[in-house]
């Protein structure tokens, strides 16, 4: 799992059907201190985060496997999923 901030969302009218009905969100990773890492990226929200949220979000297989239980989720297109809003970390 990585953590991140919501900064914005992407609209697409024209996607494939297995993203249809999903949100989808920019994700800056952030490290511990909440300083920005890498690159922003795009993932699928499963859990109605918001702009300015912290959030932990999968990649890869754990993204995929995030929404199994939803209609034709083996044909999912899913590389990254919001999986979880913070409400707080210590270190």
């Amino acid at each position: 799992m990585y953590m991140g901030v919501v900064v914005g969302s992407v609209v697409a009218t024209q996607k494939a059907t297995s993203l249809v009905g999903k949100k989808l969100m920019i994700v800056q990773p952030i490290n511990s201190k909440g300083e920005p890492v890498r690159f922003e990226e795009v993932a699928s929200d499963t859990v109605g985060a918001g702009i300015g949220e912290k959030v932990l979000f999968v990649r890869g297989a754990a993204a995929h496997r995030s929404f199994a239980k939803t209609p034709n989720a083996e044909n999912d297109v899913t590389d990254a999923s919001i999986v979880a809003i913070i409400d707080q970390f210590d270190k």
